[in-house]
């Protein structure tokens, strides 16, 4: 049985294969769970549950996100989109501009969408597992992130923009192949992690990033050997 109340709905692995059209009906909903489904597709009528602030479609087979997502104002706490089938997103989504947490890891981008840059009160942002090659100078309008994970993509650099986000506390980089990186990401006042295990491209050996990383916890293990 899955479980509801009022406010919640948790179908979460229920095999459903599509989602019931009396789950659109309860627009009083706050969270929805419909992970792990074999969802190929969602109905744009998701954008009617307009109090939604958390909404959870990871681990299905979409190919594309409804458009309708883009509608849901509410939408401030999480939004689930990780290991999906995913090249893009609609633009709709841009709208989202009160969502704090934005998971679209494990699909199939080479660049991230335009929409993700107007989501600027996003405090975590998660990439993992994806085809990215470049991050584009205009991540520096997510100014309040304080963590983006970009790892196992195909990056060989990073943007000087990303010195712009000042917030930053935690940034993931393991297994891309990054060669060498921006000056000002020393400068930033708040990062507290830098990964960077895995980057055997990396020019700068490991005692040297230690240096110009002081306020970084020593995750930044360039040369160390990847563990199951």
């Amino acid at each position: 049985m899955a479980n509801s109340s009022q406010a919640n709905l948790n179908l979460w692995k229920k095999r459903l294969g599509r989602v019931p059209d009396s789950v659109w009906d309860q627009t009083d909903l706050e969270t929805l769970i419909l992970a792990d489904n074999e969802l190929t597709e969602v109905s744009e009528r998701i954008g009617e549950l307009k109090k939604l602030r958390m909404l959870d479609l990871g681990h299905n087979k979409l190919t594309e996100a409804p458009a309708g997502i883009g509608n849901l104002s509410g939408l401030t706490d999480f939004l689930y989109l990780h290991d999906n089938r995913l090249a893009a997103l609609p633009d709709s989504l841009g709208q989202l501009t009160r969502l704090r947490y934005l998971n679209i890891g494990q699909n199939a981008f080479e660049t991230l969408p335009d929409c993700v840059h107007d989501m600027t009160a996003l405090r975590e942002l998660r990439l993992n597992d994806n085809q990215l090659t470049v991050l584009p100078e205009s991540i520096a309008r997510l100014s309040r992130l304080r963590e983006l994970c970009l790892r196992n993509n195909r990056l060989i650099a990073l943007p000087e923009a990303i010195g712009s986000l000042t917030e930053l506390r935690a940034l993931d980089l393991r297994g891309n192949p990054i060669r060498a990186l921006p000056d000002r990401l020393r400068h930033l006042p708040k990062l507290e992690k830098l990964d960077l295990r895995w980057v055997a491209s990396l020019e700068l050996p490991s005692p040297e990033l230690s240096s110009d990383f002081p306020r970084a916890t020593t995750t930044i293990a360039a040369r160390s050997s990847r563990s199951p």
